[in-house]
């Protein structure tokens, strides 16, 4: 429950940040809630006399809530109506992006969300979902990988012993007769070695189980740990063989936490692709990144959730392979205003710098954890 609980307040902090960022941080309340709320009153914020409902001034409302209901109205306006922008913005985002797109960065933005709101709100979503998809019962899962590693070293340890016991039956053997027959000693001691071998593998798929080298190297534990010639580098791996989980879970939230960087990695990338036309400037580039990542986000929310009802993988991930692309041909073609040929190329480069650009965030990451 705490997971789930979690994720609904990611959503409803979520909208909420949206919402300010969306209204460029003026603290209103909702104009027409009272009859009395007029022209002629006294700003409460900066003290200037309004001509209207709002303050000519600083933009606030003269209309302020004082109680209970007025704050629970606040969080879910906030939430589910973003001032009415919301659901307008949310259908042309998926099925007119580039219309959307276009609109916006000429001048028609009143009745949308700001890309930046959107892209908020998104990965807020997000996280929630991420939250909900990796919050399993592991009540018993400590006790028993707990119990798993015990009976992994009684039994690892049993084997080095019985080996070391054999080597020296036949040495011992070989000793008092050098012309011994050893074949019975011989067949007993391959078969040691591979229980100790078999056990090698299990411990490579159990975290933290014994290592037991014994003289001969064959088991590897948390001891083991391979390294590179990046001292930053080295620094991650051995924070994921020290607690994986707990790496995962910093590198979650890092990434959560630093997920604007996606767009101003990406914008040289999309200028690449119109450095010669004169008629788009980075602005537009980075409204149509904005949307895109809003839209690849809500994407990724939508599948999770799908998944977690039960639909089948296989579905969700050729859904993952198929949208994309034709949202990002829809997009460039109708926001940069582009025939089809030149929409195609395109998409298949915006494709591939998407990798890149993913790589490179990845990569920022485990640079910030280094620090």
């Amino acid at each position: 429950m705490g997971g789930a609980a979690d994720g609904i307040g990611d959503i409803l902090t979520g909208g909420i940040v949206a919402r300010e960022v969306d209204r460029g941080g003026v603290a209103s309340g909702e104009a027409g809630h009272d009859p009395h709320d007029g022209a002629g009153g006294v700003c409460l914020n900066c003290g200037a006399t309004r001509s209207g409902s709002f303050c000519q001034d600083c933009g606030q409302s003269g209309h302020l809530h004082r109680n209970m209901m007025g704050l629970v109205h606040d969080i879910l306006h906030g939430v589910f109506h973003f001032e009415g922008k919301f659901w307008n913005t949310l259908p042309m985002l998926a099925w007119h992006p580039g219309d959307l797109t276009r609109r916006y960065v000429h001048g028609e933005r009143a009745k949308f969300v700001t890309p930046m709101a959107m892209f908020l709100f998104s990965v807020f979503l997000l996280f929630a979902a991420v939250n909900r998809l990796t919050m399993p019962d592991v009540s018993g899962a400590a006790a028993g990988m707990a119990k798993a590693k015990v009976e992994m070293n009684k039994a690892a340890q049993q084997s080095v012993q019985n080996l070391a016991k054999l080597q020296k039956d036949r040495a011992d053997k070989l000793a008092a007769d050098p012309k011994a027959d050893t074949t019975d000693i011989d067949k007993k001691i391959k078969a040691e070695q591979a229980d100790v071998q078999a056990m090698s593998n299990v411990a490579a798929q159990l975290p933290g189980a014994v290592s037991t080298d014994g003289g001969h190297g064959l088991l590897h534990g948390d001891d083991a740990e391979w390294h590179s010639d990046i001292p930053w580098l080295d620094r991650q791996i051995h924070g994921v063989n020290e607690n994986g989980a707990l790496y995962a879970y910093k590198l979650k939230m890092a990434s959560y936490k630093y997920s604007w960087a996606l767009i101003p990695i990406s914008l040289p990338f999309i200028w690449l692709m119109f450095f010669w036309r004169r008629d788009v400037g980075m602005y537009d580039h980075a409204i149509f990144a904005i949307h895109s990542l809003s839209f690849m986000t809500l994407l990724a929310v939508g599948l999770i959730g799908l998944h977690i009802v039960g639909i089948s993988s296989s579905w969700l991930w050729l859904a993952w392979l198929i949208v994309p692309p034709v949202h990002m041909y829809k997009h460039l073609k109708h926001a940069y205003g582009l025939g089809r040929f030149g929409a195609t190329w395109r998409t298949f480069t915006l494709l591939t710098m998407t990798a890149i650009t993913c790589s490179l965030f990845f990569a920022f990451l485990l640079w910030l954890e280094a620090e």
